[in-house]
């Protein structure tokens, strides 16, 4: 542990081609570029499922096969099939097989936890919605999806942590990312190398964490109004006491 502490500390690790800076800026690209196509492939079909209640239980058994299957045996599987090992741009070798697993790997949360959260509001809020004369599309934006929002958020956290850690399987076909630094670490027998990838795998996805955590705070809608409903109700006693 302590050799891979002073292989971080050593400036010179972290420059240059093929430096851990170069190799984290890789592995935070792959996880962003995935994050979005999970985003804009799962989170439309989910709310869409949650909304009307149709397709629902097919999305989600579909997404759980999909993490039931390794994603190294689903790298492996493309990067020797259709999808090839050919070079793409800075997602390097292999880089659309690289993709396409990470996504995979990535949509079963987002797709659960969008779908279970628009299921799982109120009927009887709902049905009292619908009654005030609420179009489909206002019952969606102003009822449904506040109250579902922080489930989905949930997957999403979930789904950015899972994706970052998984983006260093890269390396096990010779693509970008910091799982380069631990698979030549094991290939030399340089365990301090090993150690220091670790870290910084593992350093990273806590603070992917808690950067998530903030972000869904700030972007809740519900935990917004409580906010708000707290500070409205705090108001008339600092009034008067101001008095």
């Amino acid at each position: 542990m302590l050799d891979g502490i002073d292989y971080l500390l050593d400036g010179a690790n972290w420059s240059g081609s093929g430096g851990l800076w170069e190799q984290l800026s890789q592995q935070v690209l792959l996880t962003l570029v995935s994050l979005a196509a999970c985003l804009l492939i799962g989170i439309p079909i989910a709310l869409w499922s949650g909304h009307t209640g149709r397709g629902g239980v097919i999305a989600i058994n579909v997404s759980n096969i999909g993490r039931a299957v390794p994603v190294f045996a689903v790298l492996t599987i493309l990067s020797v099939g259709p999808v090839g090992t050919d070079v793409l741009g800075p997602f390097g070798r292999a880089g659309m097989a690289t993709l396409i697993s990470l996504v995979l790997f990535g949509l079963p949360p987002i797709i659960t936890n969008a779908y279970v959260g628009m299921r799982e509001v109120d009927r009887d809020v709902i049905e009292s919605a619908r009654g005030m004369g609420m179009t489909e599309w206002r019952l969606f934006r102003r009822v449904e999806l506040p109250l579902a929002m922080s489930v989905v958020l949930t997957g999403v956290r979930i789904a950015i942590v899972q994706i970052w850690a998984t983006a260093t399987i890269a390396a096990l076909v010779a693509g970008p990312g910091l799982g380069n630094t631990i698979t030549e670490g094991f290939a030399n027998s340089r365990y301090e190398e090993v150690v220091a990838g670790s870290i910084l795998v593992a350093g990273a996805a806590l603070v992917l964490e808690g950067i998530a955590v903030l972000i869904e705070r700030r972007v809740d809608p519900m935990r917004l109004a409580r906010r708000q409903d707290r500070v409205a109700a705090d108001m008339p006693a600092s009034m008067t006491v101001a008095s």
